[in-house]
């Protein structure tokens, strides 16, 4: 899991200089003219697609969702899917569902595109057009370089059908970079602080909550922490409630809109007592206790940095709590669902 992190900054400087083989495949999918855009995806590819939903809605002002596959698998729903764009995500490209998703709306009239790691997988020979992220073999069963290169795969497909230039993109890799080196003290510092910790919330809005949900899975599955994620629109909703001193709270706030939007839910936990941990560009002026600073980004790439420390965190977290974060119990690197 280490090696596969500090991967990332090659990975990411790699896709982004392969961009013109997407923005053809972006080209496609203008001349389609979709008047809806549809998710498909399981586990950290979920969180891609949940970032790829804002994308949508945000910058091609389409309405998007996130499929639901067991209405096709369990219930053989057969919706009619003309004029819709359907992207499936999926490291692996080989879970049952999805491709079974996919087939289903390609007959059902939908323009169809896989994403994922494997090039010659089931699910990128059922789409009519697929998306290789190229982030290289991952044997680690967390996964960190291909869920950072898939959100950036799907930001410069989604800038390109917008006919953007990726320009917001260019200097990721750099910054990777950066970040990696700069939280290395910030987050060995968080380890210790948190290393006793028996729940913790994730939270963030717009963009990031993608990076809250990440987050909260991957201290789920390589710490066995009770993590959970939250919008933090959500989080006031009810599940505040539940936040007392004994609550840790990973905050993910970034410059823009939703990292500004996040400081009337900070106000309201650190009233309640709970122990705050801010990570993003807008981390410093954050009410916290504790904070991991990123670079400055365009809002809508931030995820793709967000992400970085809190997969050190998790790692860290792992390895401290005398666990080990590449063997974690009861999983595989495939997960085979219906």
């Amino acid at each position: 899991m280490a090696a596969e992190i500090a991967e990332q900054p090659a990975v990411l400087s790699g896709l982004y200089a392969n961009r013109a083989e997407i923005a053809q495949l972006a080209e496609a999918i203008r001349r389609h003219r979709p008047r809806f855009a549809l998710l498909a995806a399981r586990g950290s590819s979920d969180h891609a697609a949940l970032y790829a939903k804002y994308l949508v809605e945000v910058l091609l002002g389409l309405p998007a969702g996130l499929v639901s596959p067991s209405t096709i698998t369990l219930y053989e729903a057969e919706p009619d899917l003309r004029d819709v764009l359907l992207i499936a995500v999926s490291q692996s490209g080989g879970s049952p569902d999805l491709l079974a998703v996919t087939e289903t709306a390609r007959a059902r009239g939908a323009l169809t595109v896989a994403v994922s790691n494997t090039a010659d997988s089931p699910l990128a020979n059922a789409a009519q057009y697929a998306v290789p992220i190229g982030a290289g073999t991952e044997t680690a069963v967390a996964a960190t370089k291909t869920y950072s290169a898939t959100l950036l795969a799907l930001y410069l497909l989604i800038d390109a059908v917008r006919e953007g230039t990726g320009e917001h993109a260019a200097a990721l890799g750099e910054l990777a970079e950066q970040a990696l080196t700069e939280c290395t003290g910030p987050v060995e510092e968080a380890v210790q602080r948190y290393r006793f910790a028996d729940r913790m919330v994730a939270c963030a809005r717009g963009y990031s909550y993608a990076s809250a949900c990440e987050s909260a899975l991957k201290l789920a599955e390589t710490s066995y922490l009770h993590a959970r994620a939250y919008s933090g629109a959500d989080l006031l909703h009810g599940p505040v409630a539940a936040v007392d001193p004994e609550t840790a709270v990973l905050a993910i706030t970034s410059a823009g809109r939703g990292g500004a939007a996040m400081h009337e839910v900070l106000d309201t936990v650190r009233q309640r007592g709970a122990d705050v941990l801010a990570v993003g560009s807008a981390a410093t002026h954050a009410p916290a206790a504790q904070r991991i600073p990123l670079p400055e980004c365009a809002e809508e790439v931030a995820p793709v940095l967000e992400v970085l420390p809190a997969q050190r965190l998790a790692l860290g977290l792992a390895l401290a709590r005398g666990f080990d974060p590449d063997q974690p119990r009861g999983l595989n690197k495939v997960t085979r669902t219906r």
